[in-house]
């Protein structure tokens, strides 16, 4: 190989999503290097749609390193929540109810472009398009990675820890022995159907609860909606027509007026949990879907993706500065308190939005136990406050 192919860094972090951009940029704002490998085309990345809120505890993660200006402007704050029980509208001010610790709505692709355009500007190095990503001695002081890079030439990258940002489905988890691994996983039993179309956002996130099913609408952008139905397994919900996904929204959610809009995506969600232990081996770090996989309830998704980054770049940057690997070592556990916290949250919220409406498959008994726990959120002021305390974010960093 040529002198060129061979390179060394830092932090070798595989995936430009969510995660690796924000570990990433903390990383290069810490003065420490770093090089992100990433297999799809900057237009794919920049236009992957998923997630589109930013709870409170993420959001200081920007502010503490300084890009809040840069990735949360002019991202409006969370306001009210509504939910409507067989079409009557409730809402909840979860922000309030939280102190006033408010999150951003800022759609995936838009957070990802800013946090792209943030470190690329800053001199730093991301590289699209990085095919056949291999790991090499991840047990050692000296892993090393693989990979042929967007012209097709063999490249190969020495590093002190490799980051594995890359999602369920990436090289980084099947990098590491089975054995060396306890997985978790959970089938929730429920069919989530997801529709983006040009149709009016609505005032306040909305989610709607009926016998019908579930449903839920939220604002991607001023004259986008992003849409979920219920459905029961075994149906394939993306051959329905778009009268019939028409009719069955404004049936859950009450609307009979709901504005429609051309459908440009349309898309099945897994509603299942997935978590391993340990999140790291070797020099191997998980962030993010590598390590584990929640249900959208809650939104807890991206933001447990951005935490794991916050606490890598805080572990890395202390071992590099001060040679204190403690941090380090200590990356699974403090990572997987919160994961297990938000995933009983999220089974919680899934269970409450679902039973409380179509008991088809749940029964009338936990019907009312479902429906028992959404009337608490209206009549008990503790019960809504662990709610939005939840919904803001909680810190596990100690």
């Amino acid at each position: 190989m040529s002198q060129a192919a061979h390179e060394t860094t830092t932090v070798a972090i595989i995936g430009a999503g969510p995660a690796g951009l924000t570990l990433a940029n903390l990383l290069q704002r810490s003065g420490i290097d770093c090089v992100v490998l990433e297999a799809r085309s900057r237009t794919y990345v920049e236009r992957r749609q998923r997630a589109g809120i930013l709870d409170n505890a993420a959001g200081q993660i920007f502010a503490e390193y300084g890009l809040a200006d840069r990735v949360l402007a002019n991202a409006p704050l969370e306001q009210l929540l509504e939910i409507r029980y067989q079409g009557e509208p409730r809402f909840l001010d979860v922000p309030g109810l939280a102190g006033g610790r408010a999150g951003h709505l800022v759609p995936q692709q838009l957070l990802v472009q800013r946090l792209l355009a943030a470190f690329t500007e800053d001199g730093g190095d991301l590289r699209f398009e990085s095919l056949d990503v291999t790991l090499h001695d991840l047990d050692s002081e000296r892993p090393w990675v693989t990979y042929r890079d967007a012209a097709g030439s063999e490249r190969e990258l020495r590093c002190s820890y490799v980051a594995g940002c890359d999602g369920f489905h990436g090289v980084s988890r099947r990098s590491i022995p089975e054995a060396a691994l306890t997985t978790y996983t959970f089938e929730h039993g429920i069919g989530w159907f997801t529709v983006l179309a040009d149709a009016p956002a609505p005032r306040y996130p909305l989610m709607g609860i009926s016998q019908h099913g579930f449903a839920a609408q939220f604002a991607r952008g001023p004259a986008a909606s992003r849409f979920y139905l219920q459905y029961r397994t075994g149906v394939d919900p993306r051959q329905w027509p778009d009268e019939y996904i028409w009719q069955q929204l404004r049936l859950r959610l009450g609307d009979d007026r709901l504005p429609t809009g051309p459908v440009t995506e349309r898309d099945v969600v897994e509603m299942r949990s997935f978590v391993v232990d340990p999140m790291a081996y070797g020099r191997l770090f998980l962030v993010g879907d590598a390590a584990h996989i929640i249900t959208p309830m809650g939104a807890k998704g991206m933001n447990l993706a951005l935490a794991d980054a916050q606490v890598l770049a805080r572990a890395v940057i202390t071992a590099e500065r001060d040679g204190d690997d403690a941090d380090l070592r200590a990356y699974t556990d403090v990572c997987l308190r919160r994961t297990w916290n938000y995933q009983e949250f999220s089974r919680w919220f899934t269970e409450m939005v679902h039973d409380a409406g179509d008991d088809s498959a749940s029964g009338p008994f936990r019907r009312q136990l479902a429906k028992a726990r959404l009337d608490r959120l209206f009549t008990s002021p503790p019960a809504a406050a662990a709610f939005a305390d939840l919904m803001a974010g909680t810190q596990f960093d100690a």
